[in-house]
């Protein structure tokens, strides 16, 4: 069958949400806020979900089965915005970052499938607090790397988890005249 979930996950993930589309109250209203503590269930089970859909898109190695552990509306995606020097990126390899300057980054990203465009959405509500934001990722996750330079970031180089696992890392610095925070 050639119109598989598998096949409508992969066509989900390679379209992108304009920034219309994520304000549209026809595309269904999403609201980002910070998780509390009777979310954690429904985002165990959205971690599950994009771990079996990494796995199916080629990309088995980066989430173990018991990741991410227990996790300090619908909650229909999750991720971290951490502000402030991530210690895992203060070396880069075969690279440099596009700046020494502050920065954010986004990790864990993670969504049901319900919904296109989460990434667009976690990076727009970034950038109402942040103009430079870090992201990295697994090698084997082409969807994530594809989604990632879609939205703007550029590849810097390698950088290794606190495991020493290595991941590929990108910076996203805003153009002041067009997405910036508002000063």
């Amino acid at each position: 069958m050639a119109n598989t979930l598998e096949s409508r996950m992969m066509q989900a993930a390679d379209e992108k949400l304009s920034k219309e589309q994520a304000q549209s109250p026809s595309a269904g209203a999403v609201s980002i806020r910070k998780a509390r503590p009777g979310d954690i269930p429904r985002m165990q089970e959205i971690f599950a979900i994009a771990r079996d859909f990494m796995a199916r898109s080629g990309n088995p190695n980066q989430w173990g089965p018991d990741y991410p552990g227990e996790q300090g509306g619908k909650v229909i995606a999750t991720f971290v915005l951490r502000g402030g020097e991530d210690p895992t990126y203060k070396v880069i390899y075969d690279g440099k970052w596009l700046d020494k300057g502050p920065y954010a980054t986004i990790h864990r990203i993670a969504s049901d499938l319900s919904r296109k465009g989460i990434l667009h959405l976690a990076v727009q509500f970034a950038l109402r607090s942040y103009s430079s934001l870090r992201i990295d990722t697994h090698r084997d996750n082409a969807v994530m790397r594809s989604a990632v330079l879609r939205e703007g970031f550029r590849y810097c180089g390698i950088i290794r988890c606190w495991n020493g696992s290595e991941r590929l890392a990108y910076q996203y610095i805003c153009k002041p005249s067009t997405d910036c925070k508002e000063s």
